[in-house]
């Protein structure tokens, strides 16, 4: 476990190659996690895939907010016990094509203050950018999209984890504005 607060769960694995391997290794790891953080029996925890939709996660039949991601090296996953989550992970690198990417997926100001950093501080920042938006779209239920001008209105926080990559978790906004 990575973290857990107000209802949410992240957890995370090293990941393994091929990416199916993976993905059936993370599954089988929030259903382990779920079982001893909710003191459930594991069968009473699925993990529903559909080909070209988001899994779906059932607890004793009933729906939770799941999402998984993967980069190399290393799969997360995020449950929401009380509404949708959005979580991304990315490598910290350089892009060459920081500057076409950013102002076609993250918009206009993102791209200005990526451009305003000097080079050595780019890549954690495009990176923190790119996880916390990527975030947001799966809280939202939305595809990996360009961008179309749309701010979306989640809470995003940063998951600590190790030297070399970056993750946000998203969930969405009470009716105050503050938390899960």
């Amino acid at each position: 476990m990575l973290w857990s607060g107000n209802g949410v769960l992240v957890i995370g694995i090293a990941a393994v190659l091929p990416r199916t391997e993976a993905r059936l290794r993370i599954r089988a790891a929030v259903r382990e996690a779920l079982a001893q953080w909710l003191q459930l029996d594991i069968e009473a925890i699925s993990v529903e895939s559909t080909p070209g939709q988001a899994p779906r996660l059932l607890l004793a039949g009933r729906p939770a907010g799941l999402s998984l991601t993967h980069d190399e090296g290393i799969s997360l996953a995020a449950v929401h016990l009380h509404g949708p989550v959005g979580i991304d992970v990315m490598r910290v690198q350089a892009i060459a094509d920081w500057f076409n990417l950013a102002r076609d997926y993250l918009g206009p100001q993102v791209t200005q203050e990526l451009a305003s950093l000097p080079d050595a501080q780019r890549p954690l920042a495009l990176a923190q950018a790119w996880t916390a938006r990527e975030a947001a779209l799966k809280c939202a239920g939305l595809p990996l999209m360009e961008w179309d001008g749309v701010v979306l209105n989640y809470k995003v926080q940063h998951i600590a984890l190790q030297d070399g990559f970056v993750a946000m978790l998203a969930t969405p906004k009470t009716k105050t504005g503050v938390g899960p």
